[in-house]
């Protein structure tokens, strides 16, 4: 017994320096980098606080929310990330606890793990998600055992925060319930389902308000339209390495040949491979991100050591190649830190650099005037952040996705105005800004009488057509104005006139583009209003499966994404 204790008190103290060492990296790393353009997006998240956004639920925005009132710097936003994580792998360590784990073995393998380094300071909805993951299997394990209210009462709110944080959360939810059906006999178990419920009712009106933005996005919108063999190639490897470079293909083979000797076991076992299975089956939907699987770490660490202490111990030769691998991570991410090398100029490693400079160079030029930009969300994000404040827009042009900015109030700001408008390449007709910076080159001009009709929408009865080259098709357009303010389409008495179009795509390229009649320039709408309006179309010469949406257009910008995106084949 007296050298249990030892060993005990050994191991916490083993553990406790790890976590110190682990949590000092992460704050250095948080507080040097500057930020992803995603997180400078969550960011705006927690500007705007809801109970929901168009691609995630709220609780990154809550992480932010926090940390950014304590300091508003990159280590601040990331604050409660460093700690989530540092919280994380100390509840991962008491979980094993009940399988006599070591202090060593646990060391090895969780500081070996790539993708507890990557998000050990990246703050996303993947950091509460997998905060509040371990934090669920370590009161699911004591409510295996013990039927008690108050266990049921904080699983129900943990769960609650789980569907907060990310919608993967469904499948932690669905696996564990899947490894024990005996769950369905206790009465406590139905007290966790309503409690999480009606925590989680709030979230699922905001969808319902919102038209199911999430929902559409991630379930259609987001799914490629053509089989692509290279997303499903690359899956599995990409998983390895984010398990460990050298290491991986290790731990996944010792958690797969895991003893399943108790209910818990069998619980991360099928959460482990169940959510392995689930998006390799995505990948032939589209690409999937490495860091979706984000939750199937915390059971790949468990099984992992549960697996070395059945079988004694993990081989001799484990040792220095788990010590290469991590020496390999850890230059990584000092090469990060300090932008040696590749660091700068490498995929998305570099919009890490520079853009803080950027940012004040282009406030420079726009002064306290907005400004617009129509490459995605990200950028513009990032001119708020480090700007400290809502005064960039991010355009969404009908060949990009929607984003929350089609949401957001931040459109109405720049009606009629006088904006400054930043862009990849120099438009005609406009007197033109270079900047050329370390993060890149942009162009830029003043765009007077700005007009733009983003979150306008034009439904359609139809989602699939196929048709011969050259056939007419008309469409029955229902108009919606979502605006608190009439709008019109009219174009006498205004600077840049609007244009309603009908675009005709396959993959990146434009196939034909389409003006509606002078008609539809007469039309008005009050706050909510919706109208009819019919829109004849000539199917392109160009036979194969296109794709077509509705989309408004008004210069210099590209045209916005008024409608979902129609099926089009032309045989």
């Amino acid at each position: 017994m007296p050298g249990n204790v030892i060993k005990s008190s050994r191991d916490n103290k083993i553990i406790l320096y790890f976590l110190l060492l682990w949590t000092i990296l992460n704050a250095i790393q948080a507080y040097t980098l500057e930020l992803q353009g995603d997180e400078a997006y969550y960011w705006l998240y927690s500007r705007y606080l809801d109970w929901g956004y168009f691609d995630h639920p709220p609780m990154v925005a809550i992480f932010i929310r926090i940390g950014d009132s304590i300091l508003h710097n990159e280590l601040g936003l990331r604050l409660l990330t460093v700690l989530a994580s540092s919280a994380s792998i100390y509840f991962l360590w008491l979980i094993l606890k009940r399988y006599a784990v070591g202090a060593g073995a646990f060391v090895l393998v969780v500081s070996g793990i790539f993708i507890f380094h990557i998000y050990g300071f990246t703050t996303t909805p993947d950091a509460p998600l997998f905060f509040f993951t371990v934090l669920f299997y370590f009161f699911y394990q004591r409510y295996i055992d013990e039927n008690k209210i108050g266990l049921a009462i904080v699983l129900g709110v943990i769960v609650a925060c789980l569907l907060y944080s990310k919608y993967n959360a469904v499948l932690l939810i669905g696996f564990t319930l899947l490894s024990n059906i005996k769950l369905l006999r206790r009465r406590s178990f139905w007290l966790i389902v309503v409690l999480a419920g009606v925590l989680y009712l709030p979230h699922i009106f905001w969808q319902i308000n919102h038209g199911y933005p999430s929902v559409n996005y991630h379930l259609f919108e987001r799914s490629a339209r053509v089989y692509n063999f290279t997303d499903t190639f690359s899956y599995l490897p990409g998983q390895l390495l984010m398990a460990g470079p050298l290491v991986g293909w290790f731990f996944f083979y010792k958690a797969f040949t895991v003893r399943v000797k108790d209910a818990f076991i069998r619980c991360l076992l099928v959460n482990c491979v169940g959510t392995l299975l689930f998006f390799l089956i995505s990948s032939f939907k589209g690409t999937v991100q490495p860091q979706w699987t984000f939750i199937l770490f915390a059971p790949l660490v468990m099984l992992t050591l549960i697996r070395f202490k059945q079988s004694g111990g993990w081989p001799r030769w484990l040792f220095a190649l788990a010590v290469v691998n991590l020496s390999l991570i850890l230059i990584v991410r000092l090469i990060i830190i300090f932008g040696f090398g590749f660091a700068k100029t490498y995929g998305h490693l570099k919009s890490y650099y520079g853009f803080r400079d950027w940012a004040y160079a282009v406030k420079q030029r726009a002064g306290n005037s907005y400004v617009v930009m129509s490459e995605g969300f990200q950028n513009p994000s990032k001119y708020d952040y480090y700007t400290n404040s809502l005064k960039c827009f991010a355009y969404d042009p009908w060949f990009y996705r929607r984003t929350q900015f089609d949401i957001w109030p931040m459109e109405d700001s720049i009606q009629h105005k006088r904006v400054y408008y930043l862009f990849y390449q120099p438009i005609k007709g406009y007197k033109i800004d270079t900047l050329k910076l370390a993060a890149g080159t942009w162009y830029g001009c003043w765009v007077d009488d700005v007009r733009t009709y983003q979150q306008v929408n034009f439904e359609t009865t139809v989602d699939k057509i196929t048709a011969s080259p050259g056939q007419k098709i008309n469409f029955d357009l229902t108009a919606t104005n979502p605006y608190n303010h009439p709008v019109d389409f009219i174009n006498k008495g205004y600077l840049h006139p609007v244009i309603l179009r009908a675009c005709f795509f396959k993959g990146d390229s434009t196939v034909a583009v389409q003006k509606a009649p002078d008609a539809f320039n007469s039309i008005s709408l009050k706050p909510g209003q919706r109208m009819h309006f019919n829109f004849t179309v000539t199917a392109p010469q160009q036979k194969g499966n296109l794709e077509m949406l509705f989309s408004l257009q008004t210069d210099p910008f590209p045209g916005s994404k008024n409608s979902r995106i129609i099926t089009f084949t032309v045989k």
